[in-house]
């Protein structure tokens, strides 16, 4: 018994340190326009902004809001936006590479030659979302759901939801 009160201890220590909350300083200077490779921006309000060609290459976007926003030509390699919503988002030729898209909303975005190698869209929903144009694989999209309006790459098919 001993052993797992240490282990939920040391959990429980870990889970409560600031390193796992947003650093407010860093998404305030991506509010005003900013790039910010390796930074946690976790569940930050990013809505409606024009932050193209920005840097946020590694950074934690957990839970994010990017709906409306346009980012052309930023990059997100490495990035963790699992759980983010991109709705209607205008993403042209962004760097996706090895990003965790997992479980997020891309619906209604549009992503001509985006690239997502290796990155992980595993139930993501992209319905009525424009990826003509972009590096998507058809194993990416087979953990993805979207609707009769998803645009894809010629050959590329995608589950209804």
């Amino acid at each position: 018994m001993k052993p797992f009160l240490q282990l939920a201890a040391i959990l429980l220590a870990v889970s409560s340190t600031p390193a796992f909350t947003q650093d407010a300083g860093q998404v305030e200077r991506v509010r005003l326009g900013n790039s910010c490779a390796k930074c946690n921006l976790f569940q930050a309000d990013l809505s409606f902004l024009d932050l193209s060609g920005r840097d946020f290459s590694q950074s934690r976007l957990r839970q994010s809001d990017l709906s409306l926003s346009t980012m052309n030509q930023a990059n997100f390699s490495g990035a963790d936006l699992s759980v983010s919503n991109l709705f209607g988002g205008r993403f042209t030729s962004v760097n996706f590479r090895q990003t965790n898209l997992q479980g997020a909303i891309l619906v209604g975005g549009y992503f001509g030659g985006a690239d997502f190698s290796e990155a992980n869209l595993s139930g993501a929903l992209i319905s009525g979302a424009d990826f003509q144009n972009a590096k998507i694989s058809q194993s990416q999209l087979n953990d993805t759901c979207g609707d009769e309006f998803t645009k894809l790459p010629a050959g590329l098919q995608v589950g209804f939801c």
